[in-house]
C-alpha cells in the first residue's frame, strides 16, 4: 500500500519546528514507519540550494531565480526521498512543500500561479500531500516569536506586507481545498496545537487500515 504524505505549512514563527517534533513522536508511537524531511533541503543538493536561498548576502537573487531554485530542491527531494518512501509504504512528514511556493513565491513575490502550477506538474510530479497542516496566526505574533531566534535570513528580513500576502495566499489555498488542509490555531499553546494536528491526521490511520 502506498504511504502517506503529511506536510506542515505556515508563516514565520508559526511553530512548525515544535509541532514537527511532537507530531513525529506521536506517529512513531503509533508504529508509523516514518521519514522526516524539509524544504528547501532534505537531500545534499537541496541543502545546498537552501543555503543559497536563505543567505541574506544573496540580496540580488530575483524572484524568478528563487522560484526555480525552490523547485530544483523539490524535484530532487521528490525523486530521491519522497517518491521512494511512499512507494515502499512509508509515511513522509515534510516541513513545507509546494504550498509554500504558492504562498511565498506566489503571494509574497508575485509570481504567477499558472507558472507555479506548471512547475508543480513537471518538477514535483504533480504530487499532492494527503494532509496539509497549516499553522495560522497573525503576522505580528509570528514575527515577534521569530525575532528571538537569532539573525534573520534572506526571507525573514522582508517586511510585514510581504508576510501578510504570504498568510493570505495560504488561507486562500486552505479555503479552496478543505479536504486536504487542516487549519490549526497556531496562537494556542504548543500542546494544544499538537492536539489539533493529531486530530487532523487521525483519518489517515483509518484509511491505512481499510
Amino acid at each position: 500500500m502506498r504511504g502517506r504524505l503529511i506536510t506542515l505549512e505556515g508563516g514565520e514563527g508559526a511553530g512548525k519546528s515544535t509541532l514537527l517534533r511532537g507530531l513525529e513522536a506521536h506517529l512513531r508511537e503509533r508504529g508509523v514507519d516514518l521519514v522526516v524531511t524539509r524544504e528547501p533541503g532534505g537531500t545534499v543538493v537541496g541543502e545546498a540550494v537552501r543555503g543559497v536561498v536563505l543567505d541574506a548576502a544573496n540580496n540580488e537573487l530575483c524572484a524568478e531565480s528563487e522560484l526555480l531554485l525552490m523547485f530544483a530542491s523539490r524535484a530532487q527531494l521528490v525523486r530521491q526521498v519522497i517518491d521512494p518512501a511512499l512507494a515502499a509504504g512509508r509515511w513522509v512528514l515534510c516541513d513545507r512543500f509546494t504550498d509554500a511556493s504558492y504562498a511565498y513565491q506566489g503571494g509574497g513575490r508575485g509570481q504567477p500561479v499558472e507558472r507555479i502550477a506548471e512547475l508543480e506538474r513537471w518538477a514535483a510530479h504533480g504530487l499532492k500531500p494527503d494532509v496539509t497542516l497549516l499553522l495560522d496566526l497573525p503576522v505580528s505574533t509570528g514575527r515577534a516569536r521569530a525575532a528571538g531566534r537569532g539573525e534573520a535570513d534572506r526571507i525573514e528580513v522582508e517586511g510585514d506586507a510581504f508576510f501578510e500576502r504570504v498568510r493570505e495566499a495560504y488561507r486562500e489555498r486552505a479555503s479552496a481545498d478543505p479536504a486536504r488542509f487542516r487549519v490549526l490555531d497556531a496562537s494556542a499553546a504548543p500542546a494544544d496545537v499538537l492536539d489539533q494536528a493529531i486530530a487532523g491526521v487521525a483519518g489517515l490511520f483509518a484509511e491505512a487500515s481499510s
